[in-house]
This record gives structure tokens, sequence and C-alpha cells, in this order.
């Protein structure tokens, strides 16, 4: 008997959960906290609860996670370098601030358009090896011909000896703009990716696990784990993708709608007859528009561990994740009373890092490129909980709110504030933490808004209620503007929305909200079994799929009838006749998509095939087309593996 090990790492917990090879019930789940800056300590305390028998028997692996898709919306992401090559326009702006423009690049069918500036990328490169952690690379119609970006590639590694992305490497889709920020988001998200992979990785060879090990992306689909590594990118709502399809393997339900409530986020997403709905333009992460096809979805930055803070007698809810009091209170024993003997900060002070609540401890990441006020904060801030208001004593002087907010960027500090895990705690609907801690807490942020700390609570609670359901219609009805769908849901009117899709919750309490869900919609709301771990359960159910655009076209329209060039994923190749074009550019699309599958450990035999040709011709057109675009997709289920 076999079975599948399924790993979701998130902001705030790292859960798992061993499926069983024969009928695919899940038989055993575990959570801990995920664990900074050492990511192995949170998994391995998840796998050493699991039944140490079963886990031996395991042979297939498959992980998730939400931190790279946290680290971007939060802009914590690692210092990149910027090489675009070629004539970009000068407004565009780019998430990063490092970046230089040199000539180069190509045409539309892969001729050079000018040289390449070697010399100024040897001074950039020169210039910024001790700034930024990776680089990425981007030249016009690099998808085209790559040799510009790889030539650069090869420069920039030999002078600073780090990670270098380039744009051909990420997506094959014109579009230079997109695929730049593609490019340095990627390269943002190589440390993060690399350590979560190798955590993973090396907990499962010391256990002596023998197993396929797969990851799941974006899209709902599977990638070898060692993959993530050079494309981490395609991480991006990976969890959101495991919560999808955790959502319907565990309902049982191949048509419904996904609430994911997580640590930073809420996630909103719908699956059709097995099928998610995939973005036809590209995803946007952090504002930033990218070349990734990634589900689609709807994000917000209110979770669990959202910070509740107020300001001018309101409540406001996020966007940065803190520790809850509660689950602080339990791992710094002098937390409650500090909390108990807090005095409480001027209303005209308040802000979002100014709050009676708001505690920093150090973490365990290396200091580095510090300034001169953060390197001062950060010497009264150690292992133990520190106030605002002990800052303020310390400093002589209010500490700075950008230096703070920069601190926890850098995630050299970790903020401990309420959240709405904390209300429910107050309103005992959850009571796995301090329930003292969380009380006080409470108390103190009541009493700047004119209300008792129950209904504090319950308002905190209606909030994360309302922001569901809004994500949910809005996702839903995309043409409709965000104005029509709050004035809905503002309880002004004897009507709400009517939702046909089952509507599935899953996260940690997530059955406290199944009341208030009901309330603003009426559909169905389901809770199921191990709804608390459907993201582990989801990184099991993703298929690999993996699908390959071959282009075909003259290399000259003067003579249509000789010479034509295929560009793939990574390359091009010149061919003299089209019908030897033709087979060669199938060959190449059939031997990417095998050997991604084998990678996923799925045979020839097991991936279904489907090839599609469109061609682009004048009419009565007597020649072969001016573009005949080859698109294969291949199609295998890894967990075939624990079936055997």
């Amino acid at each position: 008997m076999h079975y599948g090990l399924g790993i979701d790492t998130g902001g705030t917990y790292t859960d798992a959960v061993l499926l069983r090879g024969s009928d695919g019930v899940v038989v055993d789940s575990k959570k801990a906290f995920t664990t900074y800056p050492d990511l192995q300590v949170g998994i391995s305390r998840a796998l050493d609860s699991l039944d140490h028998d079963l886990l031996h028997k395991v042979n297939l692996v498959s992980v998730s996670t939400t931190l790279s898709t946290n680290s971007l919306l939060e802009g914590t992401g690692t210092p990149v370098g910027l090489v675009l090559i070629g004539q970009h326009p000068a407004d565009m702006e780019f998430p990063t601030p490092d970046l230089i423009v040199v000539s180069g690049g190509h045409g539309p069918s892969g001729e050079e358009e000018a040289s390449l500036d070697i010399g100024s990328i040897r001074e950039f490169g020169s210039r910024t090896k001790d700034t930024v952690e990776a680089y990425a690379i981007s030249a016009f119609f690099g998808t085209r011909n790559p040799e510009h970006e790889l030539k650069a590639k090869s420069v920039i590694q030999e002078i600073t000896g780090k990670p270098v992305v380039c744009g051909h490497e990420l997506c094959q889709e014109l579009g230079a703009y997109e695929r730049a920020v593609t490019a340095v988001l990627n390269a943002q998200l190589i440390p993060i990716t690399h350590h979560f992979v190798s955590a993973v990785m090396a907990d499962i060879r010391n256990r002596g696990i023998n197993a396929r090990m797969l990851m799941l992306k974006c899209d709902g689909s599977v990638y070898n784990l060692e993959d993530a590594l050079d494309k981490p990118i395609e991480t991006i709502f990976s969890g959101p993708a495991a919560s999808l399809l955790g959502a319907s393997y565990l309902a049982k339900l191949d048509t419904c709608a996904a609430i994911d409530v997580g640590g930073t986020s809420t996630d909103i997403s719908a699956i059709y007859h097995g099928v998610p709905e995939i973005s036809a333009s590209g995803s946007v992460i952090g504002g930033w528009k990218t070349r990734v096809k990634a589900m689609k979805m709807e994000t917000s930055a209110t979770g669990g561990d959202s910070h509740v803070w107020v300001m001018d007698g309101e409540v406001m809810i996020g966007p940065r994740r803190v520790i809850p009091l509660c689950v602080a209170a339990v791992t710094y024993a002098g937390l409650l009373q500090k909390l108990n003997l807090m005095r409480l900060i001027p209303r005209k002070s308040l802000s979002e890092n100014y709050q009676p609540t708001k505690f920093l401890v150090r973490t365990e990441y290396s200091v580095n490129g510090l300034s001169k006020e953060e390197a001062e904060i950060l010497q009264h801030i150690g292992n133990e909980p520190v106030s605002i208001n002990e800052l303020n004593e310390a400093l002589h002087a209010m500490p700075s709110g950008k230096a703070i907010d920069s601190l926890i960027k850098k995630r050299l500090v970790q903020a401990i504030g309420f959240t709405p895990t904390d209300a429910l705690h107050v309103r005992g609907e959850y009571t796995a933490w301090d329930v003292d801690a969380a009380n006080a807490g409470a108390e103190l942020l009541s009493r700047y808004t004119g209300i008792k700390k129950y209904e504090f609570c319950t308002s905190v609670k209606e909030h994360v209620a309302r922001n569901m359901a809004r994500n949910q219609m809005t996702f839903l009805l995309p043409e409709r503007a965000r104005p029509f769908v709050d004035e809905m849901l503002s309880g002004l009117y004897p009507a709400k929305f009517s939702v046909k899709l089952p509507i599935v919750l899953l996260g940690g309490p997530v059955r406290a909200y199944a009341k208030e869900m009901a309330a603003f919609l009426d559909g169905e709301i389901i809770v199921p079994d191990h709804a608390d771990v459907g993201n582990a359960v989801g990184a099991l159910a993703g298929k690999g799929v993996k699908r390959v655009e071959v282009l075909i076209m003259p290399s000259s329209i003067e003579k249509p009838t000789e010479d034509f060039l295929i560009f793939y994923p990574g390359g091009r190749e010149q061919v003299v006749d089209y019908r030897e074009a033709f087979d060669r550019a199938r060959q190449i699309g059939l031997e990417i998509v095998h050997e991604y599958e084998t990678r996923c450990g799925v045979s020839r035999e097991e991936t279904k095939v489907n090839v599609s040709v469109v061609n682009i011709a004048p009419e009565n057109w007597p020649y072969p087309p001016l573009e005949t675009r080859i698109t294969i997709v291949g199609v295998g289920d890894p967990m075939m593996i624990i079936k055997e």
C-alpha cells in the first residue's frame, strides 16, 4: 500500500496530510507553526506528528506554499538588478530601482537589431553586486532569439556569481515590458523559494523516504520540485491553487467556489467541471502585470492574522500580517503582563505602527544594509516583545514608522498585534490559544472606538465575513463595480446576492464565519472535513499539465516557399522545407512535453497528448502559411503513483 504526502507552508502554519493510495482518503493530518528563518523546523514538526509507519510508505510528495505570494504582496522580496536590452520607453516603471538600459536586441524574426553593449553590462554588474541578491535580464524579442539575454547572463554571472533570470526562460509570449517585470519578480523570489524547496527536500531525504517530489504551480498543475528553483515565479498563487483543488477534492464537487481564509490573505477562486479557470492575460501580483498564467482568482490582504488597529475611532484591518496576541502570549510568558499594564497611546499619535497592542520582537535573520535610524531601533529590540511605548522611552522619542516598516520588510523584526483570530477568542468561538491576552488586547483597542470589547470583536468578525462575501461576488461578477457589491452587502436593502455555486470554506477556524457568510449570501455554504488542511490536500490533487507553443514562420515574405524559422521555448531553428519544419516543430513540442511529464513521474504511456494547429495566411494564399502555431498539451496524473 502506497501513500501520498501533501505539505503546504503558509505564512502562519505548515500543514501536512497523508492520503491513502487505494481510495484517496485522508488518513492523517497535522499542523505546525511555520518557522522563520529556518522553515525546515516547522516542516519537521508537522511531519514528526504524522503516523511514522505510514509516512515511510509514501512514494509521492507534493507541496504548495503562499510564501512567494506573501513576499510579493508585502514587498519583502530580495533586491534585484535589471538589465534591459533594446529600446524601452523611459517612463515605464519596474519593480526595482536598480536597472540599466543597454543597446542590443533582435527583430521579430530573430535577426540582430543592434550589437550588445557588453561594457555597460559589466559596469552595471560591478557597481551593483554588493547591493542586490539576484539579476533579471530582458531583451527586445528575446523570445525570438535569446542570444543577447544569454550573453548578458554569462557576463553578470562571471562578475557577481549571483543568480540570473532571463525573460525568455519564463515565457514565450511577446510583450517586452511584462516579460521584464516577470523576470524581476522571479529573481526576487529565488532565495525564498530556494530556502523552502531545500528545506522540504532535506527533511524528506533525512527520513529516508524515496518518493517523487513535486510542487503545485499557480495554474493548478505540478512540476518537479527541483524545477521550482529555476522558475519560482510559477509558485505565486500556489497556495490559492492548492486551496481550490483541495476544496473540490474534500467537498467531492467538480464545480464549486472556494474561499480560503489564511493567515495573511483571503483567496477566492472557482472550478467548473473539474477545470480551474486560467487568467488569459497573465497574473497581476502586487500591482505588477506579469506573463505568468495562473488560475483566475481574487486575493485580499485580510486573513486570520491580519493586523487589527484603530485610528480616528475607526477599526482598520491589514494589510500586514502580525503574530496574534493570543498566540504570542503562549510563546512569550511576559506578554500578558505587559498588555495588562499597557498605557494608552494618545489618539493623535495612533497609526498602524503606533498601537497599544503592537509589539516587536527580533528574528534570527541576519542584519545587512541598515540605516542609522534602523540600527538604533534594532538595538532596543531583543528576543522578548517590546512595545511601542517601551521603544519610545528607550529612544527618548517616538520611533519612525518608516524605519519600523523597513525593519519588518527586511524580516529583521516580527510584529505582534491584535488580529481576527484574537477576536474569535474573545467571542469564545475559537480558543486554541491564550484567551486572556486576546481579551486584554480587545479591551485596549475598544476604548478608542466607544464600544465594548465584545461588540468590538463582533465588528472585526463581521468585517472579515463581509470581505469574504465581497471578494466572492466581485470574483463572480467581474463586470460589476465594487461599489455596487458593497452597496448590496451593506444591509440597507431587503435583498441579498443569490449564489448558485456551492461555496466551500477552507482555513483554520473558518467554521466560525459560516453563519455570517450565510447572512450575506444566499447559497450553499460548505465546511468540509479537514478544511483546516485543505491546501495540503490540494497540493496532491494537481495534475501534470504541460502546454507548449511552437511557431513556424517563413524567414522572408518575399520568398514564402524557402527557409522557415521555428521558434520554441529556449531557442529557434532554421529549416529549408515547410513540411520538414512542421514535423520538426511537432517533434520539439512533444519532446518538451514528455520530458516535463517524466520529471513529474508520469510515463509516456500515461500521458494524454493533444496537438492543435492554427494557420494564418491571406485568403487564396497559394504558399505555405505565413504563420503556423502548433500547440501541444500533455496531461498526466502523478497520483497514479500512489495507486500502484
